[in-house]
């Protein structure tokens, strides 16, 4: 049950509602939009206040110009694309908090929709500052959050704008809310979760707050190097975090006093470098030699893995099994998120590069869902509270 108004909760007819979405889309060098998912992602909420009689106002960032304008990072493109898509004028505002964003605003009928220039060209959007925040406030009547990506940072737009208009949140973050918050408070057993990626210290609060929740916890990509290291094994070159070896020790003690299945790789594929082209081969993962580098799990470790994530019923994946970007090296991470796509249950991918991953396999149609916030969905994972949701007013 979510505790926080939804935009079904706000009376919109009329009113100037602004939006803090999340455009910050991958372009070009042509700028060119590569990737509209983000775009997509906004669509139910911003078709429903056009439905109701809304004058929308959207705001997002798009990159990092360092308070600067910088028309490499400009929103106009984003505002072109949205057009399409909406199959209507989408007004596009060249400054934020100037002259040209406030005339448009004032003049904006019910059901027409604007895009204001991307906030971060302001430095005081990162640092939450409350004058900023305010001027943006003035521009609408009601403020909506549906930038999950951006609801772990308290800035101008996400949190900022909520101390000064009633809010509510989009559709985009009720899904993420609803689906993720049940998979951690009521899921349905077994529930597995699988981290990877390269470091421990991204995961540590994540593994914390899983360990009392989960079934069984596997860990494979990067971070496991730093857990055989621990356990006092010859991990040659692979990378690791030598100042988290004595946190990956206590963790592996957590889980033996404990109980609680936790499940290294039994096996690698290593190299002699850092490149796919190199000589690669599997071994075992106490015969890692001393001259080579861990790139992938290996095929026993699949199998492992693999049945165990067929046995779920809730499954929660943060984080690659190994160089993906690598072909060479993707048959880990790709093998999982095959055996995800089998489970009669919920499947759940936390964002960044473990949906990138899944979205380059082809398996992103065949999962529950996909987090649309990497940072976002790992501190949700930590159990920590978001500043762009917990400043929304409550039902």
């Amino acid at each position: 049950m979510i505790k926080k108004k939804t935009v079904e909760d706000l009376n919109v007819k009329g009113k100037r509602v602004l939006v803090r979405v999340d455009f910050n889309v991958p372009m070009d060098e042509n700028c060119r939009i590569t990737d509209v998912k983000r775009i997509e992602g906004a669509l139910p909420t911003i078709k429903y206040l056009k439905d109701n009689g809304a004058k929308v106002i959207l705001m997002s960032h798009l990159g990092r110009p360092k308070g600067k304008y910088n028309l490499t990072f400009s929103l106009k493109p984003v505002a072109k694309k949205l057009s399409e898509l909406l199959n209507d004028n989408v007004i596009f505002a060249e400054d934020i908090i100037g002259g040209d964003a406030f005339d448009k605003a004032s003049n904006l009928n019910e059901g027409q929709v604007m895009l204001i220039e991307n906030v971060r060209f302001h430095q005081e959007e990162e640092k939450n500052d409350s004058e900023f925040a305010k001027k943006l406030s003035l521009l609408g009547d009601l403020f909506v959050n549906d930038a999950f990506g951006t609801a772990h940072r308290a800035h101008a737009s996400t949190a900022g704008v909520a101390e000064f208009l009633p809010s509510a949140i989009g559709f985009l973050i009720k899904k993420e809310l609803e689906i993720m918050g049940n998979a951690m408070t009521n899921p349905k057993k077994p529930f597995i979760a699988i981290l990877g990626g390269a470091k421990v210290s991204d995961k540590i609060r994540v593994i914390e707050n899983l360990m009392d929740k989960v079934d069984m916890l596997l860990i494979g990509g990067g971070m496991a190097y730093t857990f055989f290291r621990a356990m006092g094994r010859e991990i040659g070159k692979s990378i690791v975090e030598e100042d988290k070896v004595d946190l990956a020790n206590k963790i592996l003690e957590k889980a033996s006093n404990d109980g609680i299945k936790l499940m290294l790789p039994v096996d690698n594929v290593v190299s002699v470098e850092f490149n796919e082209n190199t000589y690669y081969k599997t071994v075992d993962s106490d015969k890692i030699p001393a001259d080579y580098m861990g790139m992938d799990i290996g095929e026993k470790t699949i199998e492992l893995f693999s049945e165990a994530i067929m046995s779920a019923k809730t499954v929660i994946w943060n984080g690659p099994m190994g160089v993906f970007e690598m072909k060479a090296f993707s048959r880990g991470t790709y093998a999982l998120a095959d055996a995800m796509s089998k489970v009669k249950g919920t499947t759940i991918i936390g964002g960044g590069d473990s949906a990138a991953a899944i979205e380059q396999l082809g398996f992103a149609g065949k999962m529950t869902h996909i987090s649309t916030g990497g940072g976002a969905s790992l501190e949700f994972f930590e159990g920590k509270e978001l500043p762009g949701i917990s400043v929304i007013d409550n039902k």
